[in-house]
C-alpha cells in the first residue's frame, strides 16, 4: 500500500469519525433539550458552557434513573388535596404560615413518591428531570419562603409563592391524570349535563307532537300539572234536558 493511499484512508475514517460525533452530539443536545424544556437554557446559562450544561443534565437523568418513584394511590392523593385546601385557607388569616405549611407538604409528597428531600438544590435537580416546566416555580417559591423566614416576604411575595407551590403541587400528585379525584368529579360532571340534555330533548319532541295536533306547545312538566289540576278540580256532571223535549212534556 502507499504512502498516499494510507494517508487518504486515515482522513476518510477521521472525517467519517468527526461526523458521527457531530451528528451524535447533535442528537442529544436535541434529546437534553426536548426533556428539560427551559431547564436547559438554565442549565447552560448557570455553567456557561454547553458542554458542561449537558454534561451535567446527563448525570441529573442517571440519579434519576437510580431513583425508585412511585406513584400516589388515589387514597393518597385525595389525602394531599385536603391538606392543600386547608393551606390555601389558612392564607387568608396568616400568610406566613400557609407558605411554611405549603413548604412542608410539599416536601412529604416528593418524600411519599421516593424523592430524596435532605439537600434543596439535589431536590430541585431531581424534579427537573420528570417536572422540568415547574421547577423553576419551585425555586422561586423556595426563594420567598427563604425571605419568608427572616420576614422579608412581601404578602403579594407570599401569594405568588403559594402560586408557584401549588403548580408543583399537581404535576406531583398527577391530579389531571384518569383515576384521580378530580376526574372522578369531572366526570360526574359531565354524565349530569348529559342527562340534563336528553331530558331535553325528550321535551322538545313532546312540544314538536303537541305543535302537530294545532295546539300551544306545552312543556311535560306543565302537562302534568294541568293533569293533576283537572284531576283534582273536576266535579260531576249533570245531564240537561233539550229544549225540543222540554216543551213537549210541558204540553202534556
Amino acid at each position: 500500500m502507499s504512502a498516499g493511499l494510507l494517508v487518504a484512508i486515515i482522513v476518510i475514517v477521521v472525517v467519517v469519525l468527526a461526523l458521527a460525533w457531530v451528528v451524535q452530539r447533535r442528537q442529544r443536545t436535541a434529546r437534553l433539550r426536548k426533556q428539560f424544556g427551559p431547564e436547559y437554557d438554565r442549565a447552560i446559562s448557570d455553567s456557561g458552557s454547553r458542554q458542561a450544561a449537558e454534561q451535567e443534565l446527563e448525570e441529573r437523568r442517571t440519579r434519576r434513573q437510580k431513583l425508585v418513584i412511585v406513584a400516589l394511590d388515589v387514597p393518597a392523593r385525595d389525602r394531599y388535596l385536603e391538606q392543600w385546601r386547608l393551606v390555601q385557607a389558612r392564607f387568608v388569616d396568616s400568610p406566613p404560615e400557609a407558605t411554611r405549611a405549603a413548604d412542608r407538604l410539599i416536601s412529604e409528597v416528593m418524600r411519599e413518591r421516593g424523592y430524596p428531600v435532605e439537600d434543596f438544590e439535589q431536590r430541585a435537580a431531581d424534579i427537573s428531570v420528570d417536572h422540568p416546566q415547574v421547577v423553576d416555580d419551585y425555586r422561586a417559591a423556595h426563594t420567598v419562603a427563604e425571605a419568608n423566614e427572616r420576614s422579608e416576604a412581601t404578602t403579594e411575595d407570599l401569594r405568588q409563592a403559594l402560586v408557584h407551590y401549588r403548580s408543583l403541587f399537581e404535576d406531583l400528585l398527577e391530579v389531571d391524570e384518569p383515576g384521580t379525584s378530580t376526574g372522578r368529579e369531572e366526570a360526574a360532571i359531565e354524565d349530569d349535563e348529559a342527562a340534563v340534555g336528553r331530558d331535553d330533548v325528550a321535551v322538545g319532541r313532546d312540544e314538536v307532537a303537541v305543535a302537530r295536533d294545532g295546539a300551544a306547545p306545552v312543556s311535560r312538566d306543565e302537562a302534568a300539572a294541568r293533569d293533576q289540576a283537572g284531576t283534582t278540580d273536576a266535579s260531576p256532571t249533570t245531564t240537561s234536558t233539550p229544549p225540543e223535549r222540554r216543551t213537549t212534556e210541558e204540553a202534556r
